[in-house]
Parts: C-alpha cells; sequence; structure tokens
C-alpha cells in the first residue's frame, strides 16, 4: 500500500460569540492549523495528515463543534510519499 500525504482547506463559518472557543478547539485537532479569521466570523484552516479517513475525521470534529454554523472545501491535495529501498547500494 501506498502511503500518502493529504493537504486540505476549510472556510469554517462561526457564530461570532464562539470563535475564541472554536479557534482553540481547532487548534487542538491534530495536523490542523488555523491562517486567517475575520470579524464577520469566518476562519480559514488547514488540515494535513497521512490518509483521507484522517482528514475526514477532523473535518466531522470541525462540523461538530458548538458555535460552527458551516464549512466549506476549498482545496483537497493528495501526493504519494517515496518509500525509501530497503537495499543499500
Amino acid at each position: 500500500m501506498t502511503q500518502e500525504y493529504h493537504v486540505s482547506s476549510l472556510v469554517v463559518l462561526v457564530t461570532p460569540e464562539a470563535m475564541s472557543e472554536v479557534s482553540s478547539e481547532i487548534r487542538a485537532l491534530p495536523g490542523t492549523e488555523i491562517h486567517a479569521v475575520t470579524e464577520e466570523g469566518k476562519v480559514i484552516v488547514t488540515l494535513e495528515g497521512e490518509t483521507q479517513k484522517a482528514i475526514l475525521s477532523n473535518v466531522e470534529k470541525i462540523n461538530a463543534l458548538k458555535g460552527v454554523l458551516s464549512n466549506s472545501l476549498i482545496y483537497h491535495q493528495v501526493e504519494p510519499l517515496e518509500q525509501e529501498s530497503e537495499e543499500t547500494p
């Protein structure tokens, strides 16, 4: 099985009163990073992981946070990871 590296980005719409708590909870998820937050309640997030399942799991966790109104997947890229040969030169 080929190992992969997944990168996705989301725009998450959050109620203004929940922004601080939601941002903290998103940052606590493995492989997540917040890049921008607007006054209107939009949060730009990237997700990184070794499997599509890991990415989707974090998307579902973000959707379930109190104060999250919606999210939109903006970008998803998959790159195969090159495996080192076990043979020595």
